[in-house]
């Protein structure tokens, strides 16, 4: 592998015309493609097999009206006034009828004719829905919108008469509804505003769909900029790792868009390639780069041969870290759900560019530079200050880190320990208006129909109830009894039937409680339940769907998956570990010191976003559920870019005890080696992170706070402590490895071992440049 990084290396460098022109031609091909598909991006994160997933799905087939997404809007009026005055109501009956008219949105007049028309329909549906309606116990806090003594359907006003609720059913899956007819339904409603003091809020299923990159990302990168600068000391040398980590994401995520038009491509899809493409592509050029100046500097060999060395010894860690991150992007295929594979996806070929682009484009434009990458200043810098950096900040703090050996280990298992903590009453599910800031639409119109009508009509219900026996038929007295019985379970605030066909009948059911409560969950489960009374006393199956239900099962199926996910993971992160180190103690600590930063990462993320721990820091108002496909993301990607810095530092050790250290002395040299760069590239991917943090998109926000403290604790404690530590403890026996093994495996020389032989040995290296050349 090392040899023929090697002669990649120094052919790009000789010929750096061939590789950069290729890669503008692959950059243009994406260009050109994006421009004839165009960016189309979705909110769509359908989960195959679940219970409310096979539910749409059978809806779809028989009654595709009923399976159709709900919006719903918000009507407030000033302070101290009813909405239901003559001037008001005719703005909002003018703003309802205009939504009932749009394309893709059912109108419940002509819906109710159609079933009544239907071939399928019972004839006496009609009085089936009355038996339904008046299962009702006691009159709710709230009313039908009357409008010359005639109820408005799907429009409610409180009992105060200060709101009303507009609820409505869209033709097609929510997942589908494209964002032209979301403008539609808002232009609509936001008409009612105009000369009538009244407030429009849509709602959180109103809510646009974006990429979610914003100014903030900037700040990250101008951060990354300064840790180049600082640590490789000239402007010529931070340029690269900058060009070569965007023109990757450039070509990553653009490929993503550009396929787009073919692949349902998910919002949060490109913002995640974003995330990791940036943070590695900054980062493995930089390794490589500081490899390059090093041996440039330390070996006085001339810049050509200083990039052959460092492509050949560097770009095989870069190789195999990069490889690691794949593995564990790629194992969320396993889990089956199209969504997450489509976010993997695009993130693994985002990170295989960014390898591809820093093994074949950085030494094409080093080539270009040349003997410029370093100046004159910083090699005489350099020698004179060899013999102190012996003895800086880096050699004292792995020393006194050995020393401490375990007291280190034990300090550290206690403070991830209690960090972890939080993590026993972490809630998954999928932030929405409840959490949303409350200057928002979303929250405010959440905050509004909890106030006037109950916190479940944030959340509604569908249910469809279908006889066991194929022979039975549902009845009007089947569906009226049905209701009665539905109104009568704990914590139900309303049923309201939707249609009855001969083999099935719809109800919208309305909780008491909210979308994310636990007795929503306990509810949706009752229901379910083919033991449950009411399901053998009418001898029915009821199946439960609706975007809350979808919610609940997402978060279900994803913690039964997640072990599976992470056990699939670590063992083949393991297996590449026992490759590139040849060690059996090395791998396992690496996957221990993972475990420690991930719980106590998970923990901590629980503590300010689901408790509201320093939220206005973070910049949100109020804690929620955790995203429930975060835990998988992150932990794919936080595995493989920890084991980034595993493989970087610990063959740097590796490589110290190959040429000749020994014990800890192997530990302190490797360590000394690389650490300095170690943690610029952590500080760099912390930033790139942390510009996440302060988008408007709770899931971005989440998602981009985990990773930055996910690297922060990896990178700065178990990297830079944990592992020195352990590996003073096992000294030369964690390069152990039993004779059988020995044999069997191959031997990868990702330490260039073999490469600085054979150069030696064919007199092939380079005589050292003068300064007067430089």
């Amino acid at each position: 592998m090392s040899t023929l990084l090697y002669k990649i290396g120094k052919t790009a460098f000789r010929k750096p015309g061939y590789f950069i022109i290729g890669w503008v031609i692959i950059l243009g091909i994406v260009i050109s493609m994006i421009s004839i598909n165009g960016v189309h991006i979705s909110s769509e994160m359908k989960i195959e097999g679940t219970e409310s997933q096979k539910v749409l799905d059978q809806l779809a087939k028989e009654l595709p009206a009923a399976s159709g997404g709900q919006g719903s809007v918000v009507f407030k009026a000033p302070d101290n006034e009813r909405l239901d005055t003559p001037e008001r109501t005719a703005a909002i009956m003018k703003g309802v009828s205009e939504v009932y008219g749009l394309d893709k949105v059912i109108n419940p007049v002509d819906y109710a004719a159609a079933q009544a028309n239907s071939s399928g329909a019972s004839a006496d549906a009609a009085q089936a829905m009355n038996m339904a309606q008046s299962a009702t116990a006691s009159p709710p806090p709230y009313g039908p919108f009357m409008v010359n003594n005639v109820p408005v359907p799907g429009l409610l006003i409180s009992s105060d008469g200060s709101t009303a609720l507009f609820q409505f059913q869209f033709t097609i899956e929510q997942s589908a509804i494209t964002q032209d007819v979301f403008d539609s339904v808002i232009q609509s409603v936001m008409k009612v505003e105009q000369g009538t003091q009244i407030k429009v809020l849509p709602g959180e299923t109103l809510k646009s769909v974006s990429i979610g990159v914003g100014s903030a990302e900037i700040v990250g990168l101008v951060i990354a900029v300064i840790v180049l600068l600082i640590t490789l000391g000239s402007v010529v040398a931070a340029g690269l790792p900058l060009i070569t980590a965007l023109l990757g994401v450039a070509i990553g995520v653009g490929g993503a868009f550009s396929i787009s038009k073919f692949v349902d491509m998910p919002s949060v899809t490109s913002v995640l390639a974003l995330m990791v493409g940036l943070a590695v592509g900054i980062d493995y050029a930089l390794f490589i780069v500081n490899r390059q100046r090093r041996m440039i500097i330390d070996q006085r060999l001339s810049a050509q041969e200083a990039t052959a060395r460092a492509i050949g010894t560097s770009g095989s860690a870069v190789f195999f870290a990069g490889l690691t991150v794949i593995i564990a992007l790629c194992g969320m295929l396993v889990i089956g759900l199209t969504f997450l594979s489509t976010m993997a996806l695009v993130a693994a070929a985002t990170v295989l560019i960014n390898v591809f682009v820093a093994l074949t484009l950085l030494p094409a434009l080093l080539g270009l530079v040349g003997e410029r990458i370093c100046s004159k200043k910083a090699r005489a810098k350099a020698t004179n200050s060899s013999e102190a950096s012996s003895h800086g900040v880096a050699n004292r703090w792995v020393k006194f880190v050995i020393k401490h050996r375990w007291a280190t280990v034990i300090a550290i298992i206690l403070v991830l320990g209690f960090a972890a903590t939080p993590i026993t009453k972490m809630e998954m599910g999928i932030p929405g208006a409840s959490s949303a800031n409350l200057d928002t639409d979303a929250r405010q119109s959440y905050d509004a129909i909890s106030k006037g009508f109950g916190e479940g009509f944030n959340g509604p219900l569908i249910l469809v109830a279908e006889p066991r026996n194929a022979s039975a038929k549902m009845t009007p007295e089947l569906m009226g009894g049905l209701a009665m019985e539905l109104q009568g379970q704990n914590n139900v605030a309303q049923v309201s039937p939707l249609g009855m066909t001969e083999d099935l009948a719809i109800f919208s059911l309305i909780p008491k409680t909210g979308p994310n409560d636990q007795l929503t969950k306990t509810l949706v489960n009752d229901l379910r339940s083919a033991d449950s009374n009411m399901a053998k006393t009418y001898d029915v199956k009821l199946g439960v769907t609706g975007l809350t239900a979808v919610n609940i099962d997402m978060s279900a199926k994803l913690a039964q998956v997640f072990p599976i996910y992470v056990g699939i993971i670590i063992l083949l992160s393991l297996i590449i570990l026992l490759l590139v180190f040849r060690s059996i103690i090395v791998p396992i600590k690496a996957t221990i010191g993972f475990l420690l930063s991930i719980l106590a990462t998970f923990g901590m993320t629980t503590a300010v976003f689901q408790w509201g721990w320093l939220h206005s820091l973070f910049g949100f108002d109020t804690g929620g559920p955790l995203l429930s496909f975060m835990p998988i993301i992150v932990t794919g990607i936080l595995y493989g870019l920890a084991m980034d810095y595993q493989v970087f530092l610990v063959s740097s050790m590796r490589e110290s005890y190959v040429h000749g250290h020994r014990g800890t002395e192997s530990v302190i040299h490797g360590y000394n080696q690389v650490s300095r760069v170690v943690v610029a590239a952590a500080v760099i991917m912390v930033s790139v992170f942390a510009g996440f943090i302060f988008t408007d998109d709770v899931m971005i926000k989440q998602i981009g706070f985990t990773l930055a403290v996910g690297i922060l604790i990896d990178a700065f404690i178990i990297r830079m402590a944990l592992v020195p530590a352990i590996m003073a403890m096992f000294g030369d026996k964690a390069w152990s490895l039993p004779k059988w093994l020995d044999r069997i495996l191959p031997n990868l020389d990702v330490e260039g071992e073999k490469l600085i032989a054979s150069l030696n040995a064919q007199n092939d290296e380079v005589k050292p440049i003068s300064d007067s050349k430089s």
